[in-house]
């Protein structure tokens, strides 16, 4: 190639790089919505599941220390020799916390979120922006820059479907998206409940495309909640028509927005682990270990089991069968199809049973479920289902039965919620092992959903399926 037409090459792509760069970019657009300019209620006089202007201002709430089950805070100590021990002992771990705020601050950010990355971010620009036209083209797509209470500025796109909701009114449903760590709504997770018809919010991480700020979990739930309150106050989509979806690491966000809003009509999560410390220490040197767990407890806590099981609503998990990245096995390669095993979703399962059915879920009904997850096709499932001749209708009525009892009882209020009766429910006492295995397989079957794919293949329309409900 000769020098005059490299240069002729080189200035094109810097044509294409800086026009991307100048419609891509939407900081200097007016701000569309704002986290306080949420009214003090929702239409009808009834006020949302909102956080208030003031707990917003200090940063959403997370769940930690006691509220993860851990340890009570002890009692603060007195005197001065207690002081002095306090005071020793902070120096002494000194040296810990700044070795954890270093490692969180660098490499761990870029590992745990690589989307953020700057020289991502630039080498992607040109698709991003096709993404987007294709996005406004096709779709009639309408992008909006909402500001989190902490100031980051979340950019967002919105494809509306209600005047066209279709035969099966899917488009009256909105479903938001929470991307992974290197995903952008661009050209991210939301093709799918696009493609199914469903009206679709789809935003990007803080730091991620034109969005502002870190991509920590404090700042990612700040940009969860304002996205909800858009979808609610703005968009005017009633909360029982609001679905929630997360892939991968965006389970976190999802999770997060259906604990502090809980009558959000329902949670699908895509590939998405139950805490982030398995796979942080399976990727790291062994001999970081200890200051891995450290830093991941105190900056990257996605620790999405718990938040979970504080969602009273209808729930899907969607299990990638070659999935090798959400994996603890340690395999290099992909994993081949039915191994899976070390699947982390497989925990997320067993936590949101356990919470919701601990009767059921006791002894026999913990082993069969167990068992049942090394499944790794539908060949399989079936077979397994078919070996404990499972009942349906016996495990329905059951289950009917048992809120209806609770119904005509009502004694107490505060055990029913958006969703009707609250979790956990005492169902399946009494049972002998043969029928609670049967209810325990059922149960897991319509909370978990085999798919075979990778864990960074785009998902199918048909495999998007909203949750069961009783």
């Amino acid at each position: 190639m000769c020098v005059v037409c490299f240069v002729k090459a080189l200035v094109h792509v810097f044509k294409i790089y800086l026009t991307a760069n100048y419609t891509y970019n939407s900081r200097s657009w007016p701000v569309d919505f704002r986290w306080d300019e949420v009214r003090a209620a929702g239409p009808g006089g009834r006020a949302y599941g909102a956080l208030t202007c003031a707990a917003a201002a200090a940063g959403v709430w997370l769940l930690q220390g006691a509220a993860l089950g851990g340890a009570a805070p002890a009692r603060p100590m007195r005197g001065a020799r207690s002081q002095a021990l306090c005071l020793l002992q902070q120096i002494r771990e000194l040296p810990g916390q700044l070795a954890s705020y270093a490692l969180a601050h660098s490499l761990g950010r870029w590992l745990v979120y690589p989307g953020s990355m700057f020289l991502m971010t630039r080498a992607l620009l040109p698709l991003l922006q096709q993404g987007q036209e294709r996005l406004v083209a096709r779709y009639l797509g309408r992008r909006a820059r909402l500001v989190a209470c902490d100031g980051n500025e979340i950019d967002t796109m919105f494809m509306d479907r209600r005047q066209q909701p279709g035969s099966s009114g899917r488009g009256l449903r909105l479903v938001i998206c929470c991307e992974g760590n290197a995903g952008f709504y661009e050209m991210g997770c939301l093709s799918a409940p696009l493609e199914a018809g469903y009206s679709v919010l789809g935003w990007n991480h803080p730091g991620f495309g034109g969005s502002t700020g870190e991509p920590f979990p404090r700042h990612d739930a700040n940009a969860m909640d304002v996205v909800v309150k858009y979808a609610l106050h703005r968009l005017h989509f009633p909360p029982a028509h609001v679905v929630v979806y997360g892939w991968s690491i965006g389970g976190f966000a999802a999770t997060w927005a259906t604990m502090t809003y809980p009558e959000l009509g329902a949670l699908v999560l895509d590939a998405t682990f139950d805490d982030l410390v398995p796979l942080a220490v399976k990727v790291m040197p062994h001999s970081w270990k200890g200051l891995v767990v450290r830093t991941v407890r105190e900056h990257f806590n996605l620790n999405v089991a718990e938040q979970l099981c504080r969602y009273p609503g209808p729930v899907q998990l969607l299990r990638r069968t070659l999935d090798d990245v959400v994996s603890t096995s340690g395999h290099p390669r992909p994993l081949p199809s039915g191994n899976v095993e070390s699947n982390r979703g497989n925990e997320l399962l067993l936590r949101l049973l356990q919470h919701r059915y601990p009767a059921v879920m006791a002894r026999e009904g913990l082993a069969i479920v167990t068992r049942w997850l090394r499944a790794g096709s539908l060949a399989q499932e079936a077979a397994f289902y078919a070996r404990y001749r499972v009942d349906d209708e016996w495990c329905l009525e059951l289950l009917r039965s048992y809120r209806a009892s609770c119904d005509d009882k009502r004694e107490d209020e505060e055990a029913w919620g958006p969703h009707g009766l609250a979790f956990p429910w005492l169902v399946g006492q009494g049972l002998s092992p043969r029928r609670r295995r049967q209810l325990a397989l059922f149960l897991a079957r319509k909370h978990l959903k085999n798919v075979e794919a990778t864990h960074c293949s785009p998902l199918e329309p048909e495999d998007f399926q909203l949750p069961w409900r009783l």
